[in-house]
C-alpha cells in the first residue's frame, strides 16, 4: 500500500487525551477533490469540494470513489463545508458569504442565505446547524430562520483557544472537527465547547511519500447505520472507514 501503512492503534505516540482507532477499510477518492465537506446519508457519500474555478457540490459512490452527480459552483466562489438535515443539503463558501440549500433527492438548488464572517465546516445536531469560521468559535444557527442562537469559544485540555476549525460532523452527542494544518480532529462538548479528545492521523499519510502543504487532513463523515467514521484530506486518493477503540 503505497499511501498508507497500517499501524497497530496501540503503538500511536500518547497524546493526552488521545482517542485510539482502528481503520477498517481503505476506499478510493478523486485525488483532484480539494475536499472541503464530507457526509454521508443513507449508504450515498456527498462532498463539497474547494477552489476558485473548481468548487462543486458532488453525490459520490463510496465503494469506489466515482461521482454520481454533480454541480459547479460560480467560478468566484470558493466551496466550502457541507451538511444535510431533514432532506437539505446545506453548502458554505469561504469568502462569499453566501451559502446554498440543495433539495437531496432532487439534487437541485432550493435558495441561499447569506453570513457575515468566513465559512469552513458545517454540521447540526438535529436541532441547529453548527458553523465554523476558522477561528475558534461555533456559531448554532436555526435551520429554518437562519437565525443565530448562540456561540461556544472551542478550548483545549490546557483552556487554550482552538483555532483554524474547519470541517465538522456531529457524532454521538459531540462535535467532531478538522484543525487545518494538524493531523488530528478535535473531539469537542457542543455545550462547553471544551476539546475532551484528540484523534491523531498522522500516521494515515506515508511519511516517505511527498505533498504539498495544502494536503491536509479535512473531512469527516459519520454513517450511523455502521456506527463507523469516514476521514480523507485535500487531494487525496484514499478515503478511510474508521472506528473508535474503547
Amino acid at each position: 500500500m503505497p499511501f498508507f501503512q497500517k499501524k497497530d492503534p496501540l503503538d500511536f505516540t500518547p497524546v493526552d487525551p488521545l482517542q485510539r482507532i482502528e481503520v477498517l477499510n481503505i476506499y478510493p477518492h478523486d485525488p483532484n477533490a480539494f475536499t472541503q465537506g464530507l457526509v454521508i446519508e443513507n449508504g450515498i457519500m456527498y462532498e463539497g469540494t474547494g477552489l476558485y474555478k473548481h468548487s462543486t457540490l458532488r453525490e459520490v459512490n463510496l465503494h469506489d470513489g466515482k461521482v454520481i452527480r454533480k454541480i459547479k459552483l460560480d467560478a468566484s466562489l470558493f466551496g466550502e463545508g457541507i451538511t444535510i438535515m431533514k432532506g437539505k443539503i446545506y453548502q458554505l463558501t469561504w469568502k462569499g458569504h453566501r451559502g446554498f440549500i440543495y433539495d437531496e433527492k432532487r439534487f437541485q438548488k432550493l435558495g441561499e442565505f447569506n453570513y457575515p464572517t468566513e465559512g469552513w465546516g458545517i454540521t447540526h445536531d438535529g436541532k441547529n446547524l453548527i458553523v465554523s469560521d476558522g477561528s475558534a468559535m461555533l456559531r448554532f444557527f436555526n435551520p429554518e430562520t437562519l437565525q443565530h442562537i448562540k456561540t461556544i469559544e472551542v478550548t483545549d485540555e490546557h483552556q487554550r483557544p482552538v483555532n483554524k476549525l474547519n470541517e465538522l460532523e456531529y457524532v454521538n452527542g459531540e462535535i467532531l472537527a478538522n484543525v487545518w494544518y494538524d493531523n488530528r480532529i478535535a473531539r469537542i462538548d457542543p455545550n462547553s465547547g471544551k476539546v475532551t479528545g484528540w484523534i491523531d492521523l498522522g500516521f494515515l499519510w506515508n511519511r516517505n511519500i511527498p505533498r504539498t502543504k495544502h494536503q491536509v487532513l479535512n473531512g469527516i463523515a459519520y454513517d450511523p447505520a455502521s456506527g463507523h467514521i469516514f476521514v480523507t484530506g485535500k487531494n487525496w486518493p484514499y478515503l478511510f472507514e474508521i472506528t473508535f477503540i474503547h
